[in-house]
């Protein structure tokens, strides 16, 4: 799949809404062009192998453009929690069209299984938890990132300790002590890496 742009921060989101409000064309494009991930990681939920990836992030994008002309501002909801509603309510109209091609359409109708072969209607994808879409994408990508820095940044028994002091990549958290008995080193100098090593990473994270 195709990679996109990052998405606006959220200083030049509120210029862009401005902007956009006033008829500037070009504020409007820049809305919809830094927010198609959102478009494709929401079609990410709708791939059922019956349709492809291109066609699930074109129908998302029409949701994203309705989203964005019809975004009210002054409500208390931000950009990206409304306009993934107008994704997925486009995208559910699209799987209700296709089925209401062959029959009427009912919420327990399967409409494709899953990856693991598990049967799915619309009441799957409909009944979710309210979940800020935004907010998952961002978390994924600060912890690829922060992966990443650890794996490049650190040096192995500082990657080693900030993995086990913090219980990332799966390891179980520990404490100083605990780390300290497993290489044989005093608290106080595991106390002394962990701090360096935390360093660095707001160093390398924040560039």
């Amino acid at each position: 799949m195709q990679s996109f742009p990052k998405p606006l921060s959220a200083k030049e989101e509120k210029e862009c809404i401005i902007k956009c409000r006033s008829g500037d064309q070009g504020a409007r494009d820049c809305l919809i062009e830094r927010n198609l991930r959102l478009v494709a990681y929401i079609a990410k939920k709708y791939n059922m192998g019956d349709k492809d990836m291109d066609d699930l992030i074109s129908i998302g994008t029409i949701g994203l453009i309705k989203g964005i002309d019809s975004f009210d501002d002054s409500k208390n909801i931000r950009l990206a929690t409304y306009v993934a509603r107008c994704i997925e309510n486009e995208l559910l109209m699209m799987m209700r069209s296709d089925k209401k091609s062959s029959r009427d359409v009912y919420l327990y109708d399967s409409i494709g299984s899953d990856k693991e072969g598990n049967e799915i209607s619309l009441i799957d994808i409909i009944e979710y938890e309210d979940e800020d879409i935004a907010e998952r994408m961002t978390m994924q990508d600060n912890v690829a990132k922060l992966d990443y820095i650890i794996d490049n940044a650190l040096s192995p028994r500082e990657k080693d300790i900030i993995i086990l002091r913090y219980g990332l990549q799966g390891e179980k958290e520990r404490t100083q002590r605990e780390i300290a008995l497993k290489y044989g080193i005093s608290r106080s100098y595991v106390s002394r890496i962990e701090k360096n090593a935390l360093n660095k990473l707001r160093k390398y994270y924040e560039l």
